[in-house]
């Protein structure tokens, strides 16, 4: 089935799963452009309903009669199989894509498209480079994975030949992309469940380099060894970055009270100007460089890029001041890699703040195994952990590991660390424990944010 976003639109397509944060944002683009569009998802949401009030058919519950006059189906990779609706579009003959092969056929239909990729860093980033194009007015569609203010969700339909995504790693989905800029921030482990090991995953980033054509642009982190030996073998332009390396640095940088980080940008010996972050950390100075990077490959203006930055405070679960109760502050933060959460705690160690206590949700059985050593080293910097249980996802527990193991493996290192197994038992003990000046940071890419949401009610009294 062809795909055209200027005819045809007289098309129906279908989203398995149109309330998950990407399926959604795809199905917005549809909608906007005048297409018909239809979807199920396990449950009613303010996503869903959203997507209801502009226009689309939405069915709570999976079954295969919601294939109904659908010209395509769209899935994304946690849909099984034995998916009824899945099932019962083969069973039609019915035209099925991926998430990532559609969003690649939508990437198909703009020329500067840009697609952010790496272990850690792709929804700030994204945000970051989503800022800086909007100050310049150049209309972008744009696609990030959380909520971002400025556009009021996680969407942008613009009506321009920029298009700004997200390119995940997760098995390989990037690779049906289409980027004239690629961006690459870094190169960890991870999704061990997928790929066989480290190895495996910098060459899928080498074949995702192999999409950009000859005239188009890599972006890499040239401290990140893994991300400038892939860049060292790219047959397009490439543009590095870092602190330590790179064709664009950060020099004498400072950190305020809150973490964020000031700088100097450089063009290897010149100066370009000085910026103000309003973002934490030293791994958001290596974001901003990654943005600042390709900016300048899309030749805007010093003005615009500086004010884009600035204006950036943060998208929703990315270091998020969710409130302060009684004199303790409350932080949420999606880290559930161990690079992220040290780089999360990093931030933390220059918040104002008496004592540091973290509540940390593994995310997945698979993962939490597979990096169970790098997991047990990442927490030196907390004065408390509390540890909840495992966040399932699209995972079984098959009771080879544990949030409790974990915090066996923790304590060895003398490191403060309790496990709780619901909510309400951490929200009781954190009512007990905490007093003024304590900072608060929940981790973690589940539902750990209901922790803090929880203490800051009213009822809870330090």
């Amino acid at each position: 089935m062809s795909f055209s976003f200027k005819h045809d639109m007289n098309k129906k397509v279908h989203f398995i799963g149109i309330g998950g944060v990407s399926m959604s944002a795809l199905a917005e683009i549809l909608l906007e452009r005048g297409y018909k569009v239809s979807g199920s998802d396990a449950k009613n949401s303010p996503t869903t309903d959203n997507l209801k009030k502009n226009g689309a058919e939405i069915y709570i519950g999976q079954k295969a009669e919601n294939i109904n006059n659908v010209d395509l189906v769209i899935y994304t990779a946690a849909i099984s199989d034995d998916n009824p609706e899945l099932m019962h579009a083969r069973e039609l003959n019915i035209t099925l894509m991926t998430r990532a092969e559609f969003l690649g056929l939508i990437m198909k239909g703009h020329k500067y498209n840009v697609a952010i990729s790496g272990t850690h860093g792709k929804t700030t980033t994204t945000s970051m480079i989503s800022h800086i194009t909007l100050k310049e007015n150049l209309d972008p569609t744009i696609l990030v994975g959380g909520d971002l203010d400025i556009i009021n969700g996680n969407v942008r339909t613009g009506k321009s030949e920029y298009f700004i995504t997200e390119a995940c790693e997760y098995k390989a989905s990037f690779l049906q992309f289409f980027p004239y800029i690629g961006v690459i921030l870094n190169i960890d482990a991870d999704h061990l469940d997928y790929y066989k090991d480290i190895d495996d995953i910098q060459n899928t980033f080498s074949k995702f380099v192999t999409l950009i054509p000859n005239d188009g642009y890599l972006i890499a982190n040239a401290d990140d060894a893994r991300t400038a030996e892939v860049a060292s073998k790219a047959k397009c332009k490439v543009v590095t970055f870092g602190i330590e390396n790179g064709t664009i640095t950060a020099k004498n940088i400072t950190y305020n009270d809150h973490s964020c980080g000031s700088f100097d940008v450089y063009e290897n010996s010149t100066l370009l100007f000085h910026i103000n972050l309003n973002v934490p950390g030293k791994h958001n100075v290596l974001n901003a460089l990654a943005s600042i990077a390709c900016a300048k490959v899309l030749k805007i203006g010093y003005d615009s890029i500086v004010s884009g930055l600035q204006s950036f405070g943060g998208t929703h679960r990315r270091f998020e001041l969710k409130g302060v109760k009684n004199g303790v502050t409350v932080v949420d933060d999606y880290a559930h890699h161990p690079t992220e959460i040290m780089a999360t705690l990093d931030a933390a160690k220059n918040y104002p703040h008496k004592k540091l206590y973290c509540v940390f949700q593994p995310h997945t059985y698979s993962r939490t195994l597979s990096l169970f050593k790098e997991f047990s080293n990442a927490f030196s910097n907390v004065d408390e952990l509390i540890l909840a249980d495992i966040y399932a996802a699209r995972e079984k527990d098959t009771g080879v590991v544990s949030s409790d193991m974990l915090g066996d493996a923790i304590r060895e290192k003398n490191i403060s660390c309790k496990n709780f197994h619901s909510f309400d038992e951490i929200v009781a003990y954190l009512n007990k424990t905490l007093t003024d000046g304590d900072l608060l940071l929940t981790v973690g890419a589940g539902n750990v944010v209901e922790v803090g949401e929880m203490f800051l009610k009213p009822k809870y009294k330090v």
